[in-house]
């Protein structure tokens, strides 16, 4: 969010005065760090956040807990919540024992908390939440804060996705 009804601290907040006028390509809340795209191409924001186009996010997951194959699977096929179809592109699970275990978690929409509310219908709790890639971007080597703008290889990529709808990028 721009402004926070609390008071908090926002992302807007951290940016330098010249990129204010950006907005945020989709959501993390609260408790969810990772990559988030700011841009002032309002043609590209809708590209990449219509579910039509099927653009892959990617988080590392770390939920409370040894979660069993059976659920995985539960997971992969998809589960209802909410009159909502929660089902992610794929689950890879990295590491597990008694107490967490970590998993990547690939989406190609943006439902509301749906990584939290998928694991809380498995009755495990995300104890950890980071998007580390949207579509081809990736956000490797950046630190919790810090920025950096996108290079013409990553502006090209993003557009040989969106010709169809006609748009470029500058």
């Amino acid at each position: 969010t721009r402004c926070d009804e609390r008071g908090r601290t926002t992302v807007f907040d951290m940016l330098p005065e010249e990129l204010k006028h950006l907005h945020a390509v989709g959501r993390l809340d609260m408790a969810t760090t990772g990559l988030l795209l700011m841009t002032n191409d309002t043609k590209l924001s809708a590209y990449l956040t219509d579910p039509v186009n099927a653009i892959l996010r990617a988080y590392v997951v770390v939920i409370k807990g040894r979660i069993m194959h059976e659920k995985l699977q539960k997971a992969a096929h998809g589960i209802w919540d909410k009159m909502e179809f929660l089902k992610p592109a794929k689950i890879t699970l990295r590491k597990v024992s008694n107490r967490e275990s970590h998993l990547v978690v690939e989406l190609t929409e943006g439902k509301n908390r749906e990584i939290r509310r998928l694991f809380k219908s498995l009755d495990h709790e995300v104890i950890q939440l980071k998007r580390i890639a949207f579509g081809c971007l990736k956000l490797e080597g950046l630190q919790p804060g810090q920025f950096r703008y996108l290079m013409p290889e990553e502006i090209e990529a993003l557009n040989s996705h969106n010709l169809r709808n006609n748009n470029r990028i500058r």
